[in-house]
Parts: C-alpha cells; sequence; structure tokens
C-alpha cells in the first residue's frame, strides 16, 4: 500500500511539472506575439500570469520535500523527486525570460516602430519547439531524445550572436536617443531568448541524471 501510495503522489508531481511547462510554453508563445505585434496588452498579461508559475514552482518544490520526509526514497526513486524539482526550477527561470521579454516589449511599444528582423521571429520559434519537445521528453522519459533537443541549442546561438553583432554595430551608428534604446531593448530580448534554450538544456541534463544517474554537460 506504502508503494501504491507513492506511485501516485510521484504522477501527481509529475503531472504538476508537466502543467508548469505547458504554461510557460504558453508564455513564450505570447511574449513572441506581443513581441512581434508590438501589442503592449499581450505584454502585460504576460507579466501579471508569471505568478501563476511561481505558485506552481513552490507547490512542487513543497510537494517533493513532504514526500520525501514521508517515504524516505532511495535510489532512482529520490533522483526522479530531485528532477522533477531541478525541472520546475528551470521552467520557473525560462517563464522569468519571457516575462523579461513581455516587459522589453512595453519599452518597445512606447518607441517609434521600427521593422523587426527575422531572426527574433526564428529564434522565438526555435525557443518554443525547444521547451515543447523537451517536456515531450520528459513525458516519455527519453533521454535520447532530451540529448537531441539539447543539441539544437547551437542553432539559436548562431542566430544570437549574428543578431548581437549586427544590433550593437548598429547601435554605434545610431544618431538619437530612441533609436539607442529601441536597439539596446532588442539586443536584451535576443539576449533573453537564447537564454531560454540555455535553460532547455539544463532540463535536459536533469532528464538524463534520472534516467542514468549520471550528472553530463550538454551545452
Amino acid at each position: 500500500m506504502t508503494r501504491e501510495l507513492f506511485e501516485k503522489e510521484l504522477s501527481a508531481l509529475r503531472e504538476t511539472v508537466l502543467e508548469m511547462g505547458s504554461k510557460v510554453e504558453s508564455q513564450i508563445a505570447d511574449a513572441a506575439t506581443a513581441m512581434q505585434k508590438r501589442d503592449g496588452k499581450l505584454a502585460d498579461r504576460v507579466r501579471l500570469e508569471d505568478s501563476q508559475l511561481n505558485a506552481l514552482f513552490q507547490r512542487i518544490r513543497e510537494e517533493a520535500l513532504v514526500v520525501i520526509a514521508r517515504q524516505q526514497p532511495v535510489a532512482r526513486d529520490l533522483r526522479l523527486l530531485m528532477a522533477f524539482v531541478y525541472i520546475a526550477a528551470e521552467l520557473e527561470r525560462i517563464g522569468d525570460y519571457a516575462v523579461r521579454i513581455a516587459r522589453m516589449t512595453v519599452t518597445l511599444v512606447q518607441l517609434p516602430a521600427r521593422p523587426l528582423r527575422a531572426e527574433f521571429g526564428l529564434m522565438a520559434h526555435l525557443a518554443i519547439r525547444q521547451v515543447h519537445d523537451i517536456l515531450d521528453a520528459l513525458i516519455d522519459m527519453n533521454e535520447q531524445v532530451a540529448q537531441q533537443v539539447a543539441g539544437r541549442d547551437d542553432e539559436i546561438d548562431r542566430l544570437y550572436h549574428r543578431l548581437f553583432e549586427d544590433l550593437v554595430h548598429e547601435m554605434a551608428l545610431a544618431d538619437d536617443s530612441d533609436e539607442t534604446l529601441a536597439l539596446t531593448t532588442l539586443v536584451l530580448i535576443a539576449h533573453n531568448l537564447e537564454r531560454i534554450a540555455d535553460r532547455v538544456t539544463n532540463v535536459a541534463e536533469d532528464i538524463v541524471f534520472l534516467e542514468t544517474g549520471q550528472v553530463v554537460e550538454l551545452g
């Protein structure tokens, strides 16, 4: 009976982590849409919904600690609980990046409109796909898929470095404060999109740890 209860508690915790992941994916998608459409209201909604992610993270952490104290798990069971907490922490950070993108979008909306380079949309698309695919890997507990998802981080890195260099060059040529602020804000948005992919890599490492008990560096 104790094992049956433990399995139910693990299943409930896993579902909460996946619920959090789904909300994070939606947050990134909404932040990206707000950025591309200069939609200040949508950006504000992303910022306000961050409290839901924080509450889910707190719930996961507290429930995991209760299970550990009550069941005193060892070996893979303990790894599973710890991995859920680590993954939830990474998801919370990814949500923070979505909020930062939304905040910077509000700044952009207040400045004169300028064409948004295609790399921003592509980076956002890749980041959303990374989060979606790593959640699929978590659902299936598939370490090989997790490693494949982490390997796609290089594509986002290349886009970011290209954007960074070009935007910094434009900043050097900017002739008014509004243009400089807009370019600086775009650099920060690109940085936060790149950081989302880095956090996905951390989740992939947690999944590998969960399945193998080995700590690996995938980045």
